[in-house]
């Protein structure tokens, strides 16, 4: 992975890659579990940290501005502390209109459930727990893994799809044509 990884990604990367290496799977059994499956894991944890940041940033500012505006309009007779409160309004005004626009929470909570998603069904499968608990070996559960990897990594495209195509008809809600993205859904139906 790349440089800005957290030290617990880091970890986790580290822990996974030897748990890996340690199963007795073949190499191109061992790529499908490091190129899938792990990668996922890192880029929806590293994607759930960064929007957790962004998103506990800008509540913060937006936070402590809100609570500093009212205290400096109070305080009368002073020039500066007139200006002053509206330089942090406007701060308070863009971060919440940042967060409104790029939905870091609502990033974050996703991304988090995705990664936990990903993460439980590897530990089910690294165990032979769950519905892999049939199987022999890891070998014999790999199939079954791969498959519950994919069906979550669908879900997963097919939220983000739904989202865009929300998004897109939340935007043209004003045209006299039909939304595009319910144009798109359409189409995507009848090609399933």
């Amino acid at each position: 992975m790349g440089e800005g990884i957290r030290p617990y990604t880091r970890k986790l990367e580290q822990e996974f890659t030897n748990l890996i290496n340690s199963l007795d799977l073949s190499d191109v059994q061992k790529q499908y579990l490091s190129s899938r499956w792990l990668e996922q894991v890192l880029w929806m944890e590293s994607r759930a940290n960064a929007s957790q940041s962004r998103y506990y940033v800008l509540r913060l500012v937006a936070i402590v501005g809100g609570v500093l505006v009212p205290a400096l309009l109070g305080m009368r007779g002073i020039e500066a502390l007139h200006w002053l409160a509206v330089g942090v309004s406007l701060v308070v005004a863009i971060c919440v209109a940042v967060e409104e626009f790029f939905h870091y929470g609502e990033r974050w909570r996703y991304y988090r459930r995705m990664v936990e998603l990903l993460k439980g069904e590897g530990w089910r499968f690294f165990q032979l727990s769950g519905p892999y608990r049939e199987f022999k070996s890891h070998g014999e559960a790999l199939p079954t893994f791969a498959a519950q990897v994919e069906d979550i990594i669908q879900r997963d495209v097919e939220a983000y799809m739904t989202q865009v195509m929300k998004e897109k008809g939340e935007q043209s809600a004003g045209s006299a044509a039909p939304p595009a993205g319910d144009q798109e859904v359409k189409l995507i139906q009848t090609t399933e």
